[in-house]
């Protein structure tokens, strides 16, 4: 029984980043390795994230005034994500869609392996069932359409022939994309929301996210050419 809900679980995770790869075409591009190379990438700017907050940061966000304000300045760092993103699209030829999911699912398949996989070995393995592990499975699916929202945002902002007021819009989701977890975390706190239902609204507003996003690029795409 506890093998069998391993499997389902590591089957939750990683089949829908599968299926997201080869159903995207990017097989057919040889991505593979673009894909691996976001993955590292990932990696360092974790690292760099890391080495920042441990330097300039104090364990007690107290010290800082108060935990909105210290959470808030923690997640400012976030914005490395950002630039990293931007070295990764920087490196990846060809065509805007075949960019952006490169750049997204290689990125989103560092995060998932880097802060599921141990986290399922140890907790999901163990004698009794816990829905938190399916819940946990559950978002990351989630997260995978958010980091190819996000992807795709930083693409657009890079782009020169970019409307203007489009612009100032995709800059506003993207540092949106970095606050977003604070903001939902202190809804949902003041809320009380159920598990389960939190898991719903984090859902809802990383489809809304993306929503908006898919807009811009399609109407870019129409005005230009671009695919």
């Amino acid at each position: 029984m506890t093998l069998y809900h391993f499997g389902n679980c590591v089957a939750l995770v990683y089949v829908p980043y599968y299926l997201a790869y080869k159903q995207s075409g990017l097989s057919e591009y040889g991505a593979f390795w673009k894909c691996v190379q976001a993955g590292m990438i990932y990696m360092f700017t974790q690292l760099a994230k890391m080495m920042v907050l441990a330097t300039f940061f104090p364990d007690n966000v107290e010290d800082l005034g108060s935990d909105f304000i210290g959470e808030f300045l923690k997640y400012t760092v976030d914005l490395a994500d950002l630039v990293g993103l931007y070295f990764v699209l920087s490196g990846i030829p060809g065509k805007g869609h075949s960019k952006v999911l490169t750049a997204g699912i290689g990125w989103a398949t560092a995060e998932v392996i880097l802060s599921r996989a141990l986290l399922l070995w140890v907790g999901a393995r163990g004698a009794e069932f816990d829905w938190i592990y399916i819940q946990k499975c559950l978002e990351s699916s989630v997260l995978l359409v958010q980091h190819i929202a996000t992807a795709t945002l930083v693409w657009l902002w890079s782009r020169h022939n970019l409307n203007q007021n489009l612009k100032t819009v995709v800059t506003i989701l993207l540092v949106l994309s970095c606050y977003k977890p604070l903001l939902i975390e202190s809804l949902l706190q003041i809320l009380r929301f159920s598990p389960w239902l939190v898991l719903v609204v984090k859902g809802a507003f990383t489809m809304l996210y993306a929503l908006f996003t898919l807009t811009i690029y399609a109407g870019l795409a129409q005005v230009i050419g671009i695919y």
